[in-house]
Order: C-alpha cells, then structure tokens, then sequence
C-alpha cells in the first residue's frame, strides 16, 4: 500500500511539473518563458562565477545534501526602480523552463540586503549565498530574473543565466 502511495505521488507531482511548464513557458520557438518577454531591459544581473561546479558540502552541514555549488548573484540599476518581484525558472531537459524559486519585494529585500527593496542608481546589491544544495550531481541551468517599476510605475526587467556543472570542482575549473 505504502509502496502505491509513493508512486501516485510521483506521478502527480510529474504531471504538476509539466502543467507548471505549460504555463510558464507556452511558446517553445521563443527562448524566454512567457512572463519575461516583451518588458523593456534596465536591471543588469550577474551570476559569479558561472559556471559552477559542485564541491563536497562541508560549509553547510545542517543543510542537506552532499554537495554544494556556490556561487552569488548582484543586481543593479542606472536608475531608481522599486523591486515588485524576483526569482528564477530551471531548465529542465524536454520540459524546458520550470518556475523554481518566487521573491516579493520583502523577500528580495532580504536576500540581496537591498533596503525597501529599492535598486537606487548606481548601487549594487547582492544574494552572496545563493548556493544550490543537493545529493546527486548533475549539471543545470538557472534563468534569474527581476522585474521591477520606477516612479511612474513602468515596470522593467533583468534577466541571467547561470551555468550550474555536473562534474566536482578542481584546480582547473
């Protein structure tokens, strides 16, 4: 019975991840997922390094899994915009884009130590552990994105990606 239960939960949770790549990314002759095109660029974003390699997790051991790709993502703006949302979609072999991680404004505010959640020309604000857990390696890629509106409330965005390897971290890489 237990052994039935699991499988139904997976088969669910399959069918919910393709229902939620339908959404997020209908059109597959477009590179964007939906949410992101057609909203004017002025927020740049950059991932360091990129791309990561996993390395065995002795930094987080309260935190699970056996390896950790570490890696920071800054964000910044050539004028005043106020963060209305951000987060990342994953890409997921034929599935393509997958909604992964949601921040409001609060949320973003946090994370990047941005007060008010206000990009304030010129500044630079940055998640410094934005680091992926897991227990398996494997290789990934992350598209980041933050939208945001400046005083007149046209809403902007940024957007980048970050290249996560599946082989362990070494002198050369």
């Amino acid at each position: 019975m237990v052994r039935k239960s699991i499988l139904f939960t997976f088969f669910m949770l399959l069918n919910i991840s393709s229902l939620l790549a339908q959404q997020v990314w209908s059109d597959h002759s477009r590179l964007l997922p939906d949410k992101l095109r057609g909203v004017p660029t002025a927020i740049l974003i950059i991932h360091a390094p990129t791309p990561v390699y996993p390395e065995p997790n002795t930094d987080t051991i309260d935190y699970p899994g056996k390896y950790i790709w570490k890696h920071q993502t800054t964000v910044s703006s050539k004028q005043d915009l106020t963060v209305i949302e951000a987060g990342s979609y994953i890409w997921v072999g034929d599935k393509g884009w997958i909604a992964n991680i949601h921040m409001d404004n609060a949320g973003f505010a946090q994370r990047f130590k941005c007060p008010g959640g206000i990009l304030k020309k010129g500044w630079s604000y940055t998640f410094f552990k934005n680091w992926r857990y897991g227990d398996v390696i494997y290789a990934g890629d992350a598209l980041w994105f933050v939208f945001a509106k400046d005083k007149r409330g046209k809403l902007y965005k940024g957007i980048a990606v970050v290249e996560t390897e599946g082989i362990l971290k070494t002198k050369n890489n």
